[in-house]
């Protein structure tokens, strides 16, 4: 077997190996035996190859550390996959002791040699201030040089970061540009990005039906936010033909990936009996998990199940506490219902609501 087919064939062949037969597996002891011979006289692709096997446990016992061994090997013959490889050992701390600045370091070898995965992950790093100083003018360099590789996220990151106006002076055209490249790669958020920027007019003329369109595309990758967009879009027909059992599908589906503002409008679904039978109790579920996760509105409407006794038990300190919690978290309107059952509480019962309040409020917070 010839060093230049080893070379070739290298990266996809234990993908294969998922497909043969077992009498095929002497094949694979033979790739194995090849490689680590090559590995051992120093061939640098080969010690890569032989780091990823042992990495992922391909043919061989897994094993960080080997794997670990067999990259610096090839990176330090200036192999850049294995440099980068060597980097995400170090990033995940996996057979070698976890050390941001090390796997930079790495990175930042194998993304100087053009490899555009590390130019992607050290875009990452210097926006997220990961083993890095927080820079954003660095992290769109990075992004775009792999962006300009065809490395979707990276597309998509810097379709945020124009969107932003962070490391570069915000243009919504350049940022629909860089999100429809990496939208009609798949990339789910870009999708919904794409979307958003055609609801909004942002970068593009403003068109509802191609918001849905790209919604859909993102809501069908199970992205939380565009099945809420497009259970929205569904409700108040906008850019599709409007259809409250649709909207509440939508909205179930981001709700249970806990998606705050689809749980209260699935609530209100419930209590309305709007694209579904109407459920005081249903209601009164969602509304508790997204005013558990801090959500206004739902707070205030769990604060009125409580107070007019829908799908709850009547309970005036129930709803004096979460109507404060709403209102303590912005929305004026709870004062009132605050207010309201203030007036149906006892002294004692008022001073043990309100200590409750306190609780829930420091517990309750939104989530950002």
């Amino acid at each position: 077997m010839s060093k230049s087919i080893i070379k070739r064939y290298a990266r996809s062949f234990f993908v294969a190996l998922g497909l043969l037969q077992p009498a095929s597996y002497a094949c694979a002891s033979q790739y194995l035996i090849e490689v680590r011979r090559m590995a051992e006289q120093g061939d640098a692709e080969a010690q890569n190859n032989l780091g990823v096997s042992y990495s992922q446990g391909q043919g061989v016992e897994q094993d960080y550390q080997q794997a670990v061994a067999w990259y610096r090997k090839a990176a330090e013959q200036g192999h850049a996959e294995a440099q980068n490889n060597l980097g995400i050992s170090y990033s995940q701390g996996q057979g070698v002791a976890q050390d941001a600045q090390q796997a930079v370091a790495w990175h930042r070898k194998a993304a100087e040699q053009g490899m555009a995965l590390a130019q992607a992950i050290l875009g990452i790093r210097y926006a997220s201030g990961l083993g890095v100083p927080q820079d954003y003018q660095q992290a769109v360099a990075w992004y775009r040089k792999a962006a300009e590789q065809g490395v979707a996220a990276s597309q998509n990151d810097l379709g945020v970061s124009y969107s932003q106006g962070l490391g570069v002076a915000q243009d919504y055209q350049q940022a629909v540009a860089w999100y429809r490249k990496a939208a009609e790669q798949s990339v789910a958020n870009a999708q919904y990005n794409l979307g958003v920027s055609y609801y909004l007019g942002y970068g593009v003329t403003q068109d509802y039906q191609q918001a849905v369109a790209w919604y859909r595309k993102a809501a069908e990758q199970s992205v939380a936010n565009a099945q809420y967009n497009l259970g929205l879009s569904y409700s108040q027909g906008q850019g599709v033909a409007q259809d409250t059992q649709q909207a509440v599908a939508w909205y179930r589906k981001a709700a249970e990936q806990g998606y705050a503002e689809a749980q209260n409008n699935l609530g209100v679904s419930y209590s309305q009996g709007q694209g579904v039978a109407q459920d005081a109790q249903q209601a009164v579920a969602w509304y508790r998990k997204a005013a558990e996760q801090g959500h206004a509105e739902a707070q205030a409407n769990l604060g009125a199940s409580y107070i007019n006794g829908q799908g709850v038990a009547q309970d005036n300190g129930q709803a004096y506490v979460w109507f404060s919690v709403s209102a303590a978290n912005g929305k004026s309107r709870a004062a009132n219902g605050r207010n309201h059952a203030a007036e149906k509480l006892s002294q004692s019962q008022l001073a043990a609501a309100q200590k409750l309040a306190g609780q829930y409020f420091e517990q309750y917070q939104p989530r950002r």
